[in-house]
């Protein structure tokens, strides 16, 4: 047999009709591929989590809220922390038929397995529901901007608001200007003797929104969240992390739910009337000799023609030209 290509090119590094096969002495001059973890190790005896059997926290009565912490943060947190964190968590669990949950029984109608549901529940948070990340980063951006510049938190909150006033992940809005929970999750930490900065820098954030905004506005449960979460010691990821896994388990209770209370929806069988579109009328479809009378270019020569062109392309929705903005991936902000 003939060699192939040009393996037999004098350039290469090697002989490759040589070459060693099968398993070969490692190369000591290169660093072998692994993967190292400070996190947890497992063998036949034991799961040791941060240094900590694993069995002996439960024996000894530790909960899933300790172990948060000792995972995130490698710690054994203070009762309070605990219970701060307990208080999030529940909050956090379940609000309804919303998003999330909607979600998460829409795709069992279609019968696929809980783990599916509940991941496309998770999927679901983006950065006008759950964005935790976005919101933490800002905070640490700010604060940080503020400490350069020899700022307070309520003059570096102005400047924060000024800038995202419009932002969904603001963690100020008109949604619980009747209900009382963010407000009373901030009571809470501040009673349990947690409140830290960050609290108190998202207090004044309220104050600067409420100062520049026309419209009533208060700390809705993304600030209250957020802000708890980071004065308990996690990073924005973390945070959005140990949240969106704690509404795992309600979209789980909506899977079962769904599956126990409504039918399984098969492929095609949803009707959907006319009385649900509002697109263009019924038409006849051209035949295709007559195609040209009908056909119409997407080329513009003048800028006119083109911003004519947009304009209409903007007011028909389902094509994405209708979208003026794009939230910024929360990986590429300043830090």
């Amino acid at each position: 047999m003939g060699t192939i290509g040009n393996l037999d090119d004098p350039r290469l590094r090697y002989d490759y009709e040589q070459r060693e096969h099968g398993t070969v002495e490692p190369d000591t001059k290169r660093a072998p591929f692994r993967w190292v973890s400070e996190v947890a190790y497992k063998n036949v005896h034991r799961i040791v989590a941060r240094g900590y059997d694993t069995t002996e926290l439960v024996e000894q009565g530790y909960n899933l809220a300790d172990m948060i912490f000792i995972d995130y943060q490698a710690r054994i947190p203070l009762l309070e922390e605990q219970k701060m964190l307990n208080y999030v968590m529940i909050l956090a669990l379940d609000d309804g038929l919303s998003s999330p949950a909607a979600i998460s029984r829409i795709v069992t109608s279609s019968q696929t397995l809980l783990t599916q549901a509940a991941g496309s529940s998770i999927l679901a948070f983006g950065h006008a529901y759950g964005a935790f990340d976005a919101f933490g980063k800002m905070l640490d951006n700010y604060l940080a901007m503020a400490e350069k510049e020899g700022k307070t938190q309520a003059e570096i909150a102005e400047v924060l608001v000024r800038e995202h006033l419009n932002d969904e992940y603001l963690g100020v809005s008109s949604l619980m200007l009747k209900d009382p929970a963010a407000k009373r999750m901030f009571a809470r930490a501040e009673k349990l003797g947690v409140a830290g900065q960050y609290i108190a820098f998202t207090r004044e954030i309220v104050k600067a929104a409420q100062k520049i905004s026309e419209e009533p506005l208060d700390l809705d449960m993304l600030g209250a969240m957020g802000a708890t979460m980071m004065d308990l010691g996690f990073s924005p990821e973390a945070t959005w992390a140990i949240l969106a896994v704690t509404r795992a388990f309600a979209a789980g209770a909506h899977f079962c739910e769904e599956m126990e209370r409504e039918p399984f929806e098969r492929f095609g069988q949803r009707l959907t009337p006319k009385e649900y579109y509002d697109g263009p009328e019924d038409r006849p479809v051209p035949p295709l000799e007559e195609r040209e009378k009908f056909a119409a270019a997407e080329q513009y020569k003048t800028p006119e023609e083109w911003k004519e062109g947009f304009d209409r392309k903007q007011k028909m929705k389902g094509t994405g030209w209708a979208i003026v903005e794009d939230i910024a991936d929360p990986r590429t902000m300043k830090k």
